[in-house]
C-alpha cells in the first residue's frame, strides 16, 4: 500500500475527497457518537460540515432516521468500530424496516496492522447481519470517496441503511481521482414499475367485487399518495383501512372513507372484513399481525390484491395477485380507468368521551382527548406507548402526511430520537413524541442533544411506573411476571440532569390548564419540553 500522506500534505487526501463525495451526496450534518478511531476523519471538520452529538449510537441512528424519514434524503451516521454499530444494530434494524435511507460511516483499526487484531479491531461486516441494504468495505483507502458515492445511491433506491467501513489510516491516505468506482450522480429508475403490466387483470379484479375495501399503507403516506388513495376511494365507493402496527398513517384518518385501524390478530381481522370481497393493499405487506391466531388470515371470500414498490413486501404477502410497481402511480392509473360507483361510507368510529372535571386518577384517554382536540393539523406525532397505541391511533387521527411515526421493527428506543431528527429537518412544523416511561429509557441520552441543539421537541411521558404492556401480555398467558414495577424512575428528573426543562402532571386540572397552551406553541418552540404525566396502567391490550 502506498506510503500515508500527512494530513497538511499538499496532495489530496482521501477524507478531503470523501468530504467532497458528502458534499455531492448532500451529506453534510453528520450524527455521531465518536470514538479514537474517527478521530483522523472528524477533526479540523471543515465549516460546512455540522457536527451532531448523541449521547448513545442507538440515539445517533434514531436521530439521523427521524431527520432522513422528514427529508426524503440520505442522512449520515457515524459510529465507533464493534461498540458503537453493535450498539446501533437495533436502531438500524427499525431504519431498515421504516424504510429511512442512511450511510452508515463506520470507523475500524488501522488497516496496517489489521492482521494482527490490535485494540478496537472490529469483526463489523456481519455484526449488522442482513439489516443494511449493504456493508462495504473499501478494498483500499483510495476507494473510500467512491464507497460513500455508493452507500447513498444505495440508499437512496433502497430506501435503507447501507454501511461504509473505514479503517482510520485509510483518511490520510493519497486520494487517487482515477480509480473512481461509482457515478457522481445517479439518476435511478423506480424500483418497480410506474403502474402493473397486469393493470387490466387488476381492474377486472376489482370491476367483478362488489364490496371492496382499500388498505393503505406507509408506502402511499405523502401528499400525492394520500390524493391518490381518496380519489380511488371516491371512485370505488370503498373504505381505507390503516395497517395494523403500521409505520406511517397511508390516509387522511378524518376523510369520510377512513375506516379505522385494522386489527392486529386474525380472529378480529377477519371479523373486520368479512364485509368485504377484495381487499386491495396500496404500499404494504398484507396483513401484518402481532400475537400469533389460529385460522386463515381473511375470510375465504375476501380476495387480497398487494401493490407495492418493495418486493420483499410483495413477496410475503399470501395474495391472489401481488404487483410490484409505485403503489401510488397505480392508485392513480386506476382511479382513472374505473367506473364510478355509489358506496357507503364507513360509520365514525366514536371513542368514548373523556372529561377532564378535576377529580380521579389520569388514564392515557385523558391525553389523548386533549391531544385531539387542541394538537395543531400539521402536527408530526411519533408513538412509542405500547400498551396504550390502539386508544392513541383510534383517538389522535393524522391529518397530514407524516402526521403519525412509528416503529415499523417493533423495538422501543424510535419515537424519542426519531422526534429531534424531524424537527432539525423541519423546524417549523410541530412534533410530538408521546412514549412511555420505560420506552423512554431505551434512548433517554438523545435529551441531551436536543437540549444542545434547540430543538423545539414536546415529549409526552405517560408515566406508570411498569411496563404495562408486558403485564398485560403475561396476563393473557395466565401466568405471574418475574419484573417488578418501578414506581421509583422519574424520567422528568432524568430529562433535566441532561439539560431539558421537565413538569410533571398529576391532575386532570393540571393536564387542562398546561396542555391546551402547549399545543398552541408547538410551532414556534425553540427548546425541548418534557411533560411527564402520572397515569394510571390500563387493564386491557387488544391492538
Amino acid at each position: 500500500m502506498p506510503e500515508a500522506a500527512s494530513p497538511s500534505s499538499r496532495a489530496p487526501t482521501v477524507r478531503q475527497a470523501a468530504l467532497a463525495a458528502l458534499r455531492d451526496c448532500g451529506l453534510t450534518t453528520v450524527f455521531a457518537n465518536p470514538g479514537s478511531t474517527e478521530v483522523p476523519f472528524l477533526v479540523d471538520l471543515p465549516d460546512d460540515i455540522e457536527f451532531v452529538l448523541a449521547l448513545h449510537e442507538a440515539s445517533v441512528v434514531g436521530i439521523a432516521t427521524g431527520h432522513a424519514l422528514a427529508t426524503g434524503h440520505p442522512a449520515l451516521a457515524l459510529l465507533h468500530t464493534t461498540a458503537g454499530l453493535g450498539n446501533a444494530v437495533g436502531a438500524i434494524a427499525t431504519a431498515r424496516v421504516n424504510r429511512a435511507p442512511l450511510v452508515v460511516l463506520v470507523g475500524q483499526q488501522d488497516r496496517r496492522h489489521l492482521a494482527l487484531e490490535p485494540f478496537l479491531t472490529g469483526r463489523l461486516e456481519g455484526l449488522a447481519g442482513e439489516y443494511p441494504l449493504a456493508v462495504v468495505t473499501p478494498v483500499w483507502a483510495a476507494d473510500v470517496p467512491s464507497a460513500i458515492r455508493r452507500a447513498a445511491h444505495t440508499a437512496t433506491a433502497g430506501r435503507g441503511p447501507v454501511v461504509v467501513i473505514v479503517p482510520m489510516d485509510d483518511w490520510d491516505a493519497p486520494a487517487d481521482p482515477a480509480v473512481a468506482a461509482a457515478p457522481q450522480r445517479l439518476v435511478a429508475a423506480p424500483p418497480a414499475a410506474l403502474v402493473p403490466p397486469d393493470l387490466d387483470e387488476l381492474v377486472s379484479l376489482l370491476n367483478r367485487s362488489t364490496r371492496p375495501a382499500i388498505l393503505a399503507g406507509a408506502g402511499v403516506d405523502s401528499e400525492r399518495g394520500w390524493a391518490a388513495v381518496a380519489s380511488l376511494a371516491d371512485r370505488m365507493g370503498a373504505g381505507v383501512w390503516s395497517e395494523p402496527f403500521g409505520a406511517r398513517a397511508g390516509f387522511d384518518q378524518t376523510h369520510k372513507w377512513y375506516a379505522g385501524q385494522l386489527p392486529a390478530d386474525r380472529t378480529r381481522l377477519r371479523d373486520a372484513l368479512a364485509p368485504h370481497d377484495l381487499l386491495l393493499v396500496l404500499g404494504a405487506a398484507a396483513i401484518r399481525q402481532y400475537p400469533y391466531d389460529t385460522g386463515p388470515l381473511v375470510p375465504d371470500h375476501t380476495r387480497l390484491v398487494v401493490v407495492s414498490s418493495d418486493i420483499a413486501e410483495v413477496t410475503r404477502s399470501p395474495a391472489d395477485l401481488s404487483a410490484v410497481a409505485d403503489p401510488v402511480a397505480t392508485a392513480e392509473a386506476l382511479a382513472e380507468r374505473l367506473p364510478e360507483r355509489a358506496g357507503e361510507a364507513p360509520p365514525r368510529r366514536e371513542y368514548p368521551a373523556y372529561t377532564l372535571d378535576g377529580s380521579g386518577v389520569l388514564h392515557p384517554e385523558d391525553v389523548f382527548a386533549v391531544l385531539a382536540e387542541h394538537l395543531p393539523s400539521d402536527t408530526v406525532l411519533l408513538e412509542e406507548s405500547p400498551s396504550s397505541r390502539p386508544a392513541l391511533q383510534e383517538m389522535v387521527p393524522a391529518r397530514t402526511p407524516m402526521g403519525f411515526l412509528s416503529a415499523a421493527m417493533g423495538g422501543l428506543g424510535f419515537a424519542l430520537p426519531a422526534a429531534i431528527g424531524v424537527r432539525m429537518a423541519s423546524p417549523h412544523r410541530p412534533v410530538v413524541a408521546v412514549v412511555g416511561d420505560g420506552s423512554s429509557l431505551y434512548a433517554v441520552q438523545s435529551l441531551w442533544t436536543a437540549a444542545h441543539h434547540a430543538v423545539g421537541v414536546l415529549v409526552l411521558v405517560l408515566a406508570n411506573g411498569r411496563y404495562a404492556v408486558m403485564d398485560r401480555l403475561a396476563d393473557r398467558r395466565g401466568g405471574t411476571a418475574p419484573w417488578p414495577a418501578f414506581p421509583e424512575v422519574s424520567v422528568a428528573r432524568i430529562a433535566e440532569g441532561l439539560g431539558v426543562r421537565a413538569e410533571r402532571i398529576s391532575t386532570h386540572a393540571e393536564l387542562a390548564e398546561r396542555l391546551p397552551a402547549l399545543c398552541r406553541t408547538l410551532a414556534d418552540r425553540a427548546e425541548p419540553l418534557l411533560l411527564e404525566v402520572s397515569v394510571e396502567a390500563g387493564t386491557t391490550f387488544q391492538p
